[in-house]
């Protein structure tokens, strides 16, 4: 079960500007990874659903959360159906992230009152995800859609809370261009959590790089 309410993972999201995304098979050096983003000040993750068994991987990353960062919000990302989200959710997923806009997963979030943040990629489907319950809609893919598209979006509905993910890069320029043309907040992968971090098990350095990056966004946005 869910230890965030909807609105309390809402509010943050907003307030933190930042969900950084998240994959890999290996539990310790995931819990690695959680530590050093907790420690350097993301309060949200993403884990998505990707490889064989990886929501085992995530239960005893959301139990780890629980005891070591308590204040962490994990959810999970790149769920395609309804059972995949209340698989995730019967094992405490705060928030469920879907790539594409799924009338079943929406049913499925909302009967346990969970965040449910779809990807949406016309002013239509936004608007259906919106009537479904979506509190922010995940603009994806970011990089093919552009700023451009959330300024036009949210100039005729200014109500829209947008998450733009994927080719958002932790620069002063890239960041700009989406918050200044009305994000909401946004989805940051490798770019946060890089190749190099893992690679080299620098888990003071990914600690230090996003507590840069957060320093940015918060920047960005004032």
């Amino acid at each position: 079960m869910a230890r965030f309410t909807r609105i309390e993972v809402a509010t943050t999201m907003k307030a933190e500007g930042l969900v950084p995304l998240f994959y890999h098979n290996d539990l310790e050096l995931s819990k690695n990874v959680l530590e050093a983003c907790y420690k350097g000040g993301a309060r949200l993750l993403e884990f998505t659903n990707r490889g064989d068994h990886a929501h085992e991987i995530f239960a005893e990353l959301n139990k780890f959360a629980e005891q070591e960062l308590p204040e962490l919000i994990m959810g999970v990302g790149s769920v395609a159906d309804a059972g995949t989200a209340s698989l995730y959710m019967q094992m405490g997923a705060n928030f469920v992230v879907s790539a594409m806009l799924k009338e079943d997963v929406a049913k499925v979030c909302n009967r346990r009152k969970v965040l449910w943040s779809p990807g949406c990629g016309s002013l239509t489907e936004i608007s259906k995800a919106e009537e479904l319950g979506a509190e922010i809609v995940k603009i994806f893919p970011g990089s093919q859609l552009g700023p451009g598209f959330i300024k036009a979006v949210t100039a005729p509905c200014p109500w829209t809370s947008l998450m733009p993910t994927g080719g958002v890069k932790a620069t002063k320029e890239n960041l700009s261009g989406w918050f200044n043309a009305g994000a909401a907040c946004v989805g940051m992968g490798s770019d946060l959590i890089t190749k190099e971090h893992l690679a080299n098990r620098d888990f003071e350095g990914l600690e230090e790089h996003v507590r840069n990056t957060i320093e940015l966004v918060s920047s960005v946005r004032n």
